[in-house]
């Protein structure tokens, strides 16, 4: 029985919806038949301010399977466009619908979306609906990034529907609730840039500047201001995932967060043993979107970026292009000023010495070589205990160990201050691509979801001792057939 005396925390608003209409569809969620609560991220729902305890009854789960939409809220489905995979085209939300954005207590905005929540103007033949394991899939990986420190949309829970839906096999059907600072693209802007007027991109282009780039007003020409910032958002977000090994896995326009977060945890996984060329996506059959590769690719969205904002930077089309070059210009620098920065933390290396560079890479080339693991090789070297890594009595590696220790010794920072930068920078945790698939097995298979408790508890610290939590660090057993995620959808 629900007490009607409980406050739910609710406090939506629409601003998006207050756009021109082109910007989307009003849609509401389809119902569904036996929702079923199969886990609640409490923790972000009392920061959102909605209340616990108001989450768990049946009310609430109506809101959160699509059956019932919250006060306040006019739901909507977003209309975009994207290049996939180099390709340009029409895309939106083809199996989401935003509820609307929660206002906190502390006056954020976070947009409310329901991902799974059926048909849309926008599905383009999809049913609309989403599998568990997927579903789930985006839960364990969106929780494990925000807990390494990476900017990224959130999940708030997952709910069955009671209702297959039909892929390669028939699946449990799922929703999730997605939370995330807005979800502005690239996409959007190069949607309105193809099929909108300049008023719209206008409104666009000012609309993202009040939602999350507030400081333009004191700059000369704030649609400059807005390119440059998110790029360089865009470029710390992609130092982030190259500092721990995150492979995105689908890296089109219309899965760039102009807020600078990572979004749309499809075919994503992370790297064991160090190798740029590392692809996991089933659909990635060309490497595009490799490891090694995500640095520049995050330089090309951009670059689409530039193109559909070209009608606001200046009147004359040839000044804008220059204007917009020089912007995209500066990406690699700030990419490779966060990478440096964060590679020296992870040596625990404050200053900056002209070599540092050279040691970086001779590390990687040897973890390359050796085949040894990216996360466990950092993480030794923190605790100091490189006998544990695939590099250890090679004459390499003995040579490069010199030249670190003598590098550490160069620096004004205690060894003890150095232990402690390290240990800050590098996660002894991730979500290790078998441990995730473990965990979605036993919940979508077995109606087990204590060994994804479990894991999600370790990740949710993932800088501390692993002397505690070696457990998650072993490396998955040896297979002749390489590791493959798909798209989930």
């Amino acid at each position: 029985m629900i007490d009607k005396n409980i406050n739910s925390g609710w406090n939506l608003d629409n601003s998006y919806a207050r756009l021109p209409k082109i910007f989307f569809s009003s849609q509401n969620p389809t119902p569904v038949s036996s929702p079923n609560l199969i886990i609640l991220n409490n923790k972000l729902a009392t920061s959102l301010g909605l209340n616990t305890e108001y989450l768990k009854n049946n009310q609430a789960l109506d809101i959160i399977a699509g059956n019932k939409v919250p006060e306040g809220s006019f739901p909507i489905a977003q209309a975009y466009a994207g290049h996939q995979f180099g390709y340009f085209t029409m895309l939106g939300d083809g199996r989401a619908i935003l509820l609307g954005e929660q206002i906190t207590p502390r006056g954020e905005r976070f947009d409310i979306q329901l991902k799974g929540s059926g048909e849309t103007p926008y599905s383009r033949k999809g049913d609309g609906r989403a599998a568990l394991g997927p579903m789930l899939r985006e839960y364990i990986i969106s929780e494990a990034m925000y807990a390494l420190g990476i900017p990224t949309t959130r999940s708030l829970a997952v709910v069955t529907t009671g209702e297959p839906v039909y892929r390669e096999a028939i699946q449990r059907g799922a929703i999730l609730t997605r939370v995330a600072a807005s979800h502005l693209r690239v996409g959007t802007f190069e949607y309105v840039s193809k099929w909108g007027t300049i008023d719209d991109l206008r409104a666009l282009a000012d609309y993202t500047l009040n939602r999350h780039y507030k400081d333009f007003e004191a700059s000369e020409n704030k649609y400059l201001f807005l390119l440059k910032e998110v790029i360089k958002r865009q470029a710390l977000l992609i130092a982030k995932w190259q500092l721990v090994g995150f492979i995105h896995g689908v890296m089109n326009t219309d899965n760039v967060a102009i807020s600078g977060e990572t979004i749309d945890y499809g075919p994503c996984a992370f790297m064991d043993t160090y190798d740029p060329a590392t692809v996991f996506s089933s659909i990635d059959q060309y490497g595009r979107y490799a490891y090694g590769n995500q640095p520049s690719i995050g330089g090309w969205n951009l670059a689409r970026f530039a193109e559909a904002l070209l009608p606001l930077l200046h009147d004359n089309k040839e000044k804008a292009i220059e204007l917009a070059q020089d912007a995209i210009s500066e990406y690699n620098d700030l990419y490779n000023n966060n990478y440096l920065l964060g590679m020296r933390s992870k040596l625990g290396i404050f200053n900056e010495e002209e070599d540092d560079q050279y040691l970086i890479e001779n590390l990687l080339n040897m973890m390359q070589k050796y085949n040894a693991d990216y996360t466990n090789t950092f993480s030794e070297l923190t605790y100091d205990k490189p006998e544990n890594t695939a590099l250890y009595k090679t004459e390499e590696f003995t040579k490069w160990y010199e030249l670190w220790k003598a590098r550490l010794e160069r620096q004004q920072e205690s060894q003890l201050l150095s232990n402690e930068l390290m240990r800050q920078s590098n996660a002894a945790i991730i979500p290790r691509n078998h441990r995730v698939e473990e965990a979605l097995e036993a919940a979508v298979n077995n109606d087990d979801f204590s060994v994804m408790e479990r894991l999600l508890d370790a990740l949710s610290k993932p800088y501390a001792d692993t002397r505690c939590q070696s457990e998650y660090t072993k490396l998955p057993p040896k297979s002749n057939y390489p590791y493959r995620t798909f798209c989930g959808t």
